[in-house]
This record gives structure tokens, sequence and C-alpha cells, in this order.
């Protein structure tokens, strides 16, 4: 049997959970079957079951279209591009919308059974219109048509099995819930503090973490309008990147421009680190926080648990199925606006709790090492990519077999 994942993101073009779940589900299932990778970019390698091809983004066809639009039609014209080259697998397997419409012209050009993974879902990221405009409307569009002919949808969260049966018209034995997993031999407690150093971060003094795209949905604004709720000794570690737009790349920059006139241990790594360096930064963090406003699973907090460390993340999504609340971590409810979905009724409000729970979570470190050792451990006994894989391959040998 062979699979072919269609995706945006795979190394050394990563930038988001999507890109991580794809690298390592593809390394695992290339232990059991063969898998074939086709994804944006120049990638052109072979390794054992594991082949991985790479296809054009830019395109100069499309220089003078409205810049909104850019993306959107690049998308489209590299997700054709990637089926010019004979497909000869049992099953496609989409990750992301930006994947989904080489998926859609796979099933219906060369007959195979499409597999979804629901990394997140347009209907629920209204401010997608920002980055987007009208392109919005397109890719929600493809998301839809590619999800309601799939002939199976992995959700990566009960949760998210709920919100697409919610929003698409798919059957519901259609649906299976298959968590992301991690590496757990790489993410692992380091005693390693070069990445520390390089950064000024203070390994003697405690320090929040964030890891994560500047986006509306990781909730990026409400950590830093946080930061002067925080105790004024703990060090904030801000590793964001990859803005989605230049509005809220604008928005980032004067927010932490003015939290730094009032103190001085405020970290901002503008740029997306590698594994290791972010791994040392983890390690070594008292509190890894998750603010986001919208989250099918994260895998940032399972990354976070997995180097021992706790985590204090926002009660939405998949989050709630991740992290336990009072074992590995704490959970900040989030009152949302019915109209402006997800943003919270009163900000300060939320931010004041984010801060309340890592100030809670520093000040006792018998709960912070307790959180740490069984985050760690609940990591182990549940995401474990190994196991997932295999879930995933069974899937893949019921709807070959029901062909």
């Amino acid at each position: 049997m062979k699979a072919l994942f269609y995706t945006r993101e795979y190394p050394p073009y990563v930038y988001g959970g999507a890109g991580v779940h794809v690298e390592y589900l593809a390394a695992e299932l290339a232990k059991l079957m063969e898998v074939e990778v086709r994804a944006f970019g120049d990638q052109n390698e072979s390794t054992g079951n594991l082949s991985v091809k790479g296809y054009p983004f830019e395109n100069p066809a499309f220089n003078h279209a409205d810049d909104k639009l850019k993306a959107v039609f690049k998308t489209l014209s590299t997700c054709l591009h990637m089926n010019a080259d004979a497909v000869d697998a049992d099953v496609a397997h989409c990750h992301t919308w930006y994947a989904h419409f080489a998926g859609i012209t796979a099933k219906l050009c060369y007959g195979i059974p499409l597999v979804i993974t629901t990394h997140s879902l347009e209907p629920l990221r209204p401010w997608k219109r920002e980055q987007l405009g009208r392109g919005y409307d397109a890719s929600s569009w493809v998301e839809k048509t590619a999800i309601e002919m799939a002939d199976a949808i992995i959700a990566v969260s009960k949760e998210t099995k709920e919100d697409v049966l919610k929003f698409f018209d798919v059957d519901e034995d259609k649906v299976k819930v298959i968590y992301n997993g991690i590496d757990l031999q790489q993410y692992a407690a380091t005693e390693e503090t070069a990445t520390l150093k390089e950064y000024g971060v203070d390994p003697s003094k405690p320090y929040v973490l964030f890891v994560g795209r500047i986006t509306r949905q990781k909730g990026i604004i409400h950590l830093v309008n946080a930061i002067k709720y925080i105790d004024p000794a703990t060090q904030v570690v801000l590793c964001a990147g990859a803005p989605d737009t230049p509005e809220i790349a604008k928005e980032m920059e004067d927010s932490v421009r003015e939290v730094k006139k009032t103190r001085d241990n405020v970290i901002w790594i503008s740029k997306m680190l590698e594994k290791q360096e972010v791994i040392q930064l983890y390690s070594h963090a008292d509190v890894f926080c998750c603010p986001s406003i919208y989250e099918p699973f994260g895998i940032i907090n399972i990354e976070a648990m997995a180097c021992h460390t706790a985590v204090v993340a926002s009660a939405v999504g998949g989050i709630k199925e991740v992290v336990v609340h009072g074992e590995t971590g704490l959970l900040i409810p989030l009152e949302q606006q019915k109209e402006a979905p997800f943003e919270p009724v009163d900000p300060d409000k939320f931010a004041k709790a984010l801060a309340d729970g890592i100030n809670q979570v520093i000040a006792d470190p018998e709960m912070k090492a307790s959180m740490a050792r069984k985050g760690r451990k609940r990591v182990e006994e549940h995401f474990d990519w190994r196991a997932i894989a295999r879930q995933v391959r069974d899937l893949y040998q019921s709807l070959v077999e029901a062909r």
C-alpha cells in the first residue's frame, strides 16, 4: 500500500503545527508502508519508503493580481502542478485547505480514496478575511468541497469532530478522531542553555514562554496585554514570528514596545527557531502559555509538556483534551463574543486571568514540579507518533479494502 500526502508545509518550510504533524506522521508511516509527499517548495529527496518532491509556489503569472488574492491563485496553481506528475498511490491524504484542491483533483482524475486531516476549519477562522479578503470565500469553498467529498476525515480532537459535523454535510461514520503526536525521544528536557544565552534569557530567573505564529488565532496579543499583570520578577519570552498580515505585525510591535517602557525583562525572538533551540526554551521555562482563541489541538502544548514544563492555556478546542486542569497545567476560561466569534467578551479580564494562572504556577514550586512530571507522563501515554501512525495506516487499509 502507498499513501500520497499533499501539503503546503514540509521541511525545511514549516511554520505551524500542521507542518510539524506532516513531517512526523510521514516519517512514522514510512516505517510501515510507502509514502510520497508532494509539498509547496523545492524539495527533492528519497530515503527508504519516503520520497518528497516540492512544487513551486511562486508564479509570475500572478504578479499583477490583487495582493490579497495572490496567495489563493498561487495555491490553486500549485495544487494543479502537484497532479501533473502521474499518481500511483492507493490513497491521497491532504493537510490544510492549501492542499485540498490537489486532493480534489487526485480523487476526480485518478480515482483514489481521499483522506482529509482537519488541522483547522475555515468557518472557525473569520479573521482570515483580514489576510485574504474575498480569497477567504475561495479557501472556504475549497475546504467545504474537499471535506464533503472525502472518503474519510481525520479530526485531531473530539471537539474538532463536533465542529466538522456542525459545519459540513458529512456522515458521522466518516469522521475519525486521531490525535496529533510527538517524537518522545527528540522532545525531552535538556540541560543545554546556549539558546537562552544567545537571546538574553537569564536561566537563573523564572520565565514564561510563548511559541507560535503572530496571528489572531494564537492569541499572542492577549498574552502581551497580560504582561502588566505578571509578576515583575518573571521574564517573558515571546518566540513569535511569521505574522499573518502587516497590520497584525504592527499591532504586535506597538504592543511590545509599549510594555517594554515599564519593564526590561520582556524578550521577543521574532524569528522561527530550529527545533533544538525551541526545546531548550521549553526545558528551562517555568510555565508555557498558550493563549489561543481557537485551537483544534495545539501541538505546542504537548511539546512543552514533553519537556517537563507546566502549561497555562486557554480552555478552547482540543486544548481541553490535552491539558488536564490542575494536573498538567491550568485551563483559563475564555468567554467569547457572539457578534465577533472567538474574541473575548472582556479582553482585559482574559489577559488578567492568564497572568493570574502564570503567577500561581510560578509562585508554587511544588505544584509546578508536579505538573511538569505529570505532563511528561501524559504525553508518553497518549501522544506517541508510533501508535498514531498505526491508526492512520489502519484507516487507509479500511478504505482500500472497501473499494
